[in-house]
């Protein structure tokens, strides 16, 4: 039997490789975006962050600080909080792949400077059929990726915080020789983040603004191995650096603008057209596959460096800390994929509960990932306990 793989192959391609079809002379001689294995781990999971453009190195801290930066945590102003996200993916094409995503935190100790954090990310490539040898439909399965950590971040001084993050990796494609009962890709990884925070509140005229820096070096591990190891990828490694920058327009009116820069700490996988003949290419290959995660990381800063940066801007609107209305833009060159959407959203706080949605419009018509949708509903523990009377 052979699985019937086209929504699955849309699911993993279209995500990250869009517009750029229609440009073929790009395609052919520079056009060359970089793969990864278990894709997910870069996409935004919070309605927040992704509103704003993708963003969110040096904002404000809030429950879903586990991916952007988890450093800030320590200087949360709540005592704890929880979260639940939920991304339906590539809806102009299938509408069964979706990405859940649980964040929470507590802060821990006495002095207000340290806190333990924890995400699970779930996400769903939805059905996918297999076929006999006539191209009837034989059996389905539910290819799926997860991953579960745990953060730890603590200040160092009054402005600056450094956090780290311990991850499992469970990829699941589902994908093999049904004849044989050979289901061989499955695949499992560990990585860990290292990530930094610092802020501090000038006074500019009469106004006190706050103006933070931040950095997040993200999924740093071994690779994942399918088919029994004969298909290695890279895990998304990715270098995050973003400052932010909030004033205020007037009383209880308080405007934020950031700025991100992403960097994926994977090398390019070779291309045939480059080598003259197919023995070299092999050989690049085959390098390739051999190359540890860690000297992927430097040889990533060698392949079009300048062209693989992406950059996120954007705004925050908040009144009184109960309303929030955001908007930015990211940007990928088109010879590194093309990607380039912008992001709008707004958000409600109570006490106790804080939603936010988001949706994304994309600058390629064609582009799948044009019109996502982002919802996030997060609890204030502090302001449960409040409202039980609890001390």
């Amino acid at each position: 039997m052979k699985f019937k793989k086209s929504i699955f192959a849309i699911a993993l391609m279209a995500s990250f490789l869009t517009a750029w079809a229609q440009e073929g002379d790009i395609k052919d001689t520079q056009f060359n975006p970089v793969t990864t294995g278990v894709t997910s781990l870069g996409i935004a999971p919070d309605a927040r962050g992704a509103s704003m453009g993708d963003l969110g190195a040096a904002t404000e801290a809030d429950v879903n600080s586990q991916f952007w930066n988890p450093s800030k945590y320590a200087f949360a102003y709540s005592k704890a909080g929880v979260s639940l996200s939920y991304t339906p993916w590539l809806r102009k094409i299938v509408n069964d792949i979706y990405l859940a995503n649980l964040s929470g935190f507590y802060k821990i100790g006495s002095g207000d400077n340290q806190a333990v954090s924890a995400s699970l990310r779930y996400f769903s490539l939805g059905e996918v059929s297999a076929t006999d040898a006539g191209g009837a439909t034989a059996a389905t399965i539910n290819p799926f990726e997860l991953s579960v950590d745990l953060g730890y971040s603590r200040k160092l001084s009054e402005k600056f915080s450094m956090g780290v993050v311990l991850r499992y990796i469970y990829s699941d494609l589902g994908l093999g020789d049904m004849s044989t009962g050979e289901l061989t890709s499955s695949a499992s990884a560990f990585s860990a983040d290292l990530s930094g925070y610092y802020t501090t509140f000038p006074v500019i005229g009469r106004n006190e603004c706050q103006w933070s820096l931040g950095f997040n070096v993200s999924n740093i591990g071994s690779k994942v191995s399918y088919n029994k190891g004969n298909d290695p990828a890279y895990l998304p490694a990715n270098l995050k650096i973003g400052t932010a920058f909030t004033f205020p327009l007037a009383d209880y009116n308080n405007l934020t603008i950031g700025l991100d820069a992403n960097h994926l700490l994977v090398p390019a996988k070779p291309r045939s057209t480059d080598f003259e003949n197919n023995l070299d290419y092999e050989d690049a290959l085959q390098d390739w596959k051999d190359k540890s995660s860690i000297t992927g990381i430097f040889d990533s800063f060698k392949d079009n460096f300048a062209k693989r940066i992406t950059y996120s801007v954007g705004a925050e609107y908040a009144y009184n800390q109960q309303f929030f209305l955001r908007g930015g833009y990211y940007y990928e060159s088109k010879f590194a994929g093309n990607r380039q959407y912008f992001g709008m959203g707004a958000g409600f706080s109570l006490n106790v509960i804080k939603i936010d949605a988001s949706y994304m419009i994309a600058t390629a018509q064609d582009s799948p990932l044009d019109q996502t949708l982002r919802f996030t509903l997060s609890f204030d523990m502090d302001g449960i306990r409040d409202l039980f009377g609890r001390n």
